[in-house]
C-alpha cells in the first residue's frame, strides 16, 4: 500500500476542514505570506486548526514551521483507525531570496487490526535554489489488494485477492541547476516489499509471484526542463521530465531491471482570478525482469484517481488529466477533473477499446502558503475512490 492510498483514509479530517467559513486574509507580495486578524475569532473548528498551526501562514523565526492534522478514519481493509498528517515548512538559508520554501510532509497512522505506517516526502531547496534535494520514504505494514496483471485480469472483480503488505522505501535524489529552467539528478532506490495472509477470496489468478519477497535496489538519474513558479503548488509554467532507474543485482537488487518515467505538465492562468488550468501526460515504461510490486500501476491518489492503487498493473502505463482549479474566498478552493490511461504488456499493446476512464470533484483549504489539503472524490470504470492527501494530485 503507497503513501497515497495510506493518506486517502484520513477522509474525516478533511471533511471537518470543509465545513469552515473562510477566514479574511490578505497576501504580501514579498512572500505570499498570509496575513490575519487575530483579534477576530473564526469558529471553534478554525480556532482549533490554528491551534494545530494550520493558520495559512508561514513563520520564519521556526526551524520548520508545522501544522497537524489528525483525524479517525474506517475502510473494510483497515477497520476503524487514527492518522495525522504533519506538513512542515522551512527556509535552509533565511538570507535566500530566491529559493521557495522548503517542505517537508509526514503522513502516518494505525487501525484496530494491526496495520501501522508512516511516509514522508522532503522537498528541500538549497543555494539560491541551485540545488534541490528530494526524499521520499515509506513503511507500511498494512492490507492491499491484488488482481494479477494485465488489463483483462484486472478489470474482472471476481479476480480480487487480498493480502497483507509490508513495504520499505527510501528514494533521496541531488539535482543540480544547469540552466535557468533546467536540472540534471542523480538519485538512489532502494524497495523492499513482502506478502503474506494471502486470501484469493474468489479469484482464480496465480498469486505464486507474490509468495516472493521483492528488493529492488537502484540508481535514478533525471533531466527536466522546469519552468514551474512554485514545485508544491504550481499556478504558471511547465515541467518536462525524463527519469531513468537501472535496478542490478550487483548493487543488492534481487532482478535485472529499468523503469523509464516521462511527464509534461502544464498550468496556465485562466483570467479569471486565480483559476488555473493544469494538464499532464505522464507514462511508466519498464524493462527486464520486473518484480511484482515495482509494476507500472494505474489508480491511487495521483494517478488517475477513482482506481484503487494496485489494482490496475502492468509493464507499460501511459495517462493523461486535465484539471480546472478554482479559487474561493479565503483559503478554500474547488478542483473538477478527468483523464484516461491504459496499461499494456508492450506500448504496442496500449489498445483504445481497453481505456481507463475517470473524473471527480474535489475541495481544497491552504493550510500553509502554497500548501493544500485536498479532498478528492473520483470515479472510473467500475471503481472509485476518496483522497485525502498534501498538495495538488500533479
Amino acid at each position: 500500500m503507497t503513501g497515497g492510498n495510506i493518506a486517502k483514509t484520513l477522509i474525516l479530517s478533511i471533511v471537518l476542514t470543509g465545513t469552515l467559513k473562510a477566514p479574511h486574509v490578505a497576501a504580501t507580495e514579498s512572500t505570499g505570506v498570509q496575513a490575519q486578524d487575530d483579534d477576530v475569532s473564526q469558529g471553534w473548528l478554525e480556532d482549533f486548526l490554528q491551534t494545530l498551526g494550520a493558520d495559512g501562514e508561514f513563520n520564519p523565526d521556526k526551524l520548520i514551521d508545522f501544522s497537524y492534522l489528525p483525524g479517525p478514519f474506517y475502510n473494510p481493509e483497515m477497520d476503524l483507525g487514527v492518522g495525522i498528517s504533519a506538513v512542515g515548512l522551512y527556509q535552509v538559508d533565511p538570507d535566500d531570496e530566491v529559493s521557495q520554501l522548503s517542505s517537508l510532509v509526514i503522513n502516518g497512522l494505525a487501525s484496530t487490526n494491526g496495520a501501522l505506517g508512516g511516509a514522508i516526502a522532503n522537498k528541500t531547496f538549497i543555494n539560491q535554489d541551485k540545488q534541490r534535494f528530494y526524499l521520499n520514504a515509506e513503511l507500511y505494514d498494512a492490507p492491499d489488494v491484488f488482481y494479477g496483471v494485465g488489463y483483462d485480469s484486472n478489470h474482472a472483480d471476481i479476480n480480487r485477492v487480498e493480502y497483507n503488505q509490508r513495504i520499505v522505501s527510501i528514494k533521496p535524489m541531488l539535482l543540480q541547476r544547469m540552466s535557468p529552467s533546467s536540472f540534471v539528478g542523480i538519485g538512489f532506490d532502494f524497495s523492499y516489499a513482502s506478502a503474506d495472509s494471502i486470501n484469493p477470496l474468489d479469484s482464480n489468478v496465480v498469486t505464486d509471484e507474490l509468495q516472493e519477497s521483492s528488493r529492488s535496489v537502484g540508481v535514478n538519474l533525471l533531466l527536466n526542463h522546469d519552468t514551474r513558479d512554485n514545485v508544491l503548488n504550481p499556478q504558471s509554467g511547465r515541467i518536462l521530465e525524463i527519469d531513468a532507474a537501472f535496478y542490478r543485482q550487483i548493487l543488492g537488487s534481487k532482478t535485472d531491471f529499468e523503469v523509464y518515467n516521462a511527464l509534461y505538465s502544464e498550468y496556465i492562468q485562466t483570467g479569471r482570478g486565480e483559476d488555473i488550468l493544469a494538464w499532464q501526460v505522464r507514462g511508466r515504461f519498464t524493462a527486464g525482469n520486473v518484480p511484482w510490486d515495482q509494476l507500472s500501476k494505474a489508480g491511487g491518489g495521483d494517478l488517475l484517481r477513482g482506481y484503487t492503487s494496485g489494482r490496475y498493473r502492468d509493464q507499460q502505463m501511459l495517462l493523461t488529466q486535465v484539471e480546472y482549479r478554482l479559487n474561493l474566498p479565503g483559503r478554500h478552493g474547488m478542483v473538477f477533473w478527468g483523464g484516461a490511461g491504459v496499461i499494456a504488456a508492450d506500448v504496442s499493446e496500449f489498445d483504445s477499446d481497453k481505456i481507463l476512464p475517470n473524473g471527480g470533484v474535489g475541495y481544497r483549504f491552504e493550510v500553509k502558503p502554497r500548501v493544500n489539503l485536498r479532498l478528492d472524490m473520483a470515479w472510473g470504470d467500475g471503481d472509485r475512490g476518496f483522497y485525502f492527501n498534501v498538495n495538488e494530485a500533479f
